[in-house]
């Protein structure tokens, strides 16, 4: 049986009922988009050097044109797998890209998130 905590210990217990809120705002928000919780995403991505740039590419992908390509044509790291991340897990990313990440839902892609880079979901389990 675990020890009871001190009475005078009322900062833990407050930090505790935060995070609860928290992380039940997070799971909120994905139920309210209708996405079902996931562990992982599989995640595609542009990173482009210049904001215009970033704007540039995801009007091409408005546009209807495959992710992999405007990834391979404006990407500036290696996109050789068409700006493929794969599947990520939580905790495994940066804070805003994972948040974006997780709301988006699959096949399809937002604003540039953490300017420049342009995210796209194509999974998530």
């Amino acid at each position: 049986m675990a020890p009871k905590k001190a009475s005078g210990d009322k900062k833990a217990k407050g930090a505790e009922k935060k995070g609860v809120r928290a992380d039940k705002s997070k799971e909120g928000a994905t139920k309210a988009r209708g996405l079902k919780p996931a562990t992982a995403v599989n995640v595609r991505h542009i990173l482009c050097e210049k904001h215009s740039k970033a704007t540039e590419a995801l009007s091409k992908l408005q546009e209807g044109q495959r992710f992999d390509k405007v990834a391979q044509e404006y990407s500036e790291d290696k996109a050789k797998a068409g700006g493929s991340l794969g599947y990520m897990s939580r905790g495994s990313m940066v804070g805003p890209f994972q948040d974006a990440a997780f709301a988006l839902e699959p096949s399809t892609v937002d604003k540039p998130v953490i300017s420049p880079l342009i995210i796209m979901v194509e999974g998530r389990r």
